[in-house]
């Protein structure tokens, strides 16, 4: 691979869509078909009454895996600052960008891009960096020091994400009628990590995705969208639907661990990002996961069903993750009573 071809943001605009992109006819996303989702539940965490917005978010859990939030806590001006960051980082030159390249998914900190470089057949339309973020003080030192404010400006994003993180994660708790510390129990001590995703403008959007049809197997994902261009789709009923930004949100998506959690009560939505032919797109998504010693296994019994998944740890599962294709069957198939 000459240097080049290592990632996508190397300024240099591509007029066809490269063969190593190009989706076999049966997979693409027939963006022409995806309708707008027109009902997502948008929550409003300033409301007063605690025992309604976990009902909300219990609603959306159980029907879409995934719902919007406002007034969530987290200030405009650390959201603006965080995409600005990103946006500065995707900007620099691309030999400064490739001193952080890797495509060994086992680093804590690196740039990358399409989603499993080395075992996949097809690439996807993005590049991307990945940062770790708890214990701050344990990864910050390995994240990029250019541009200069990143390392301030995004470690205090993390923190402000982890605590809406955990605010979501009693009001989920709640939902389930467990006490509100109970998940955050279960899941012992969070490890989070971020993806910064640039999609570069995309000759041909027909033939390729930024990222295919997935379930996120952490517990819990917190999304930044670009405010200006969408990508976001999510499956409901067998059909694809379009999420478009709301304003001052973030979209919340229930990963693998509480869907295994909730002994399939709630459901891990699959989602995926498409790309645009005139525009770049950015996302920041933050993901909260269990301790890789934590056992997950279904809080409620709901009343004469069985645990639909056996007990496993973090880790067993997320290796078993990482060591198929992003696309194939749902992981937590593999784990199924």
């Amino acid at each position: 691979m000459d240097t080049h071809t290592k990632v996508l943001s190397s300024g240099i605009r591509h007029s066809n869509l490269p063969e190593s992109y190009i989706r076999p006819e049966s997979e693409r996303p027939r963006l022409s078909e995806v309708l707008p989702c027109k009902d997502v539940p948008v929550i409003d965490l300033g409301c007063e009454d605690r025992t309604k917005i976990a009902q909300l978010i219990g609603d959306a859990c159980a029907n879409y895996g995934f719902f919007q939030v406002v007034n969530h806590g987290v200030t405009i001006e650390d959201v603006e600052k965080m995409l600005g960051a990103a946006d500065e980082f995707f900007k620099l030159p691309v030999e400064e960008k490739l001193k952080l390249y890797s495509d060994d998914p086992s680093k804590t900190m690196r740039l990358s891009t399409s989603f499993n470089v080395n075992k996949e057949k097809v690439h996807n339309w993005r590049d991307y960096l990945r940062l770790h973020c708890y214990p701050l003080h344990q990864y910050v030192p390995e994240w990029p020091s250019n541009p200069p404010s990143f390392k301030e400006i995004v470690s205090n994003y993390c923190a402000e994400v982890r605590k809406l993180g955990f605010r979501l994660q009693e009001l989920i708790s709640e939902s389930l009628g467990l006490e509100g510390d109970y998940i955050k129990r279960v899941l012992g001590e969070q490890g989070q990590h971020m993806a910064v995703n640039y999609y570069p403008p995309c000759p041909e959007p027909e033939l390729t995705y930024g990222l295919p049809g997935h379930t996120d197997p952490n517990a819990l994902t917190i999304l930044l969208q670009d405010s200006q261009v969408s990508g976001l789709q999510v499956l409901q009923n067998g059909k694809w639907f379009a999420v478009n930004p709301h304003p001052n949100a973030f979209v919340i998506n229930i990963g693998d661990q509480l869907q295994a959690l909730s002994n399939g009560k709630y459901k891990s939505v699959w989602h995926r990002a498409v790309v645009n032919a005139e525009k770049a797109r950015m996302s920041v998504a933050s993901f909260l996961c269990p301790h890789d010693d934590a056992v997950i296994s279904p809080a409620t019994q709901q009343h004469g069903v069985g645990a639909i998944y056996r007990d496993f740890t973090y880790a067993e599962y997320y290796k078993k993750f990482w060591s198929r294709n992003l696309d194939q069957e749902h992981c937590l198939e593999l784990f199924k009573n």
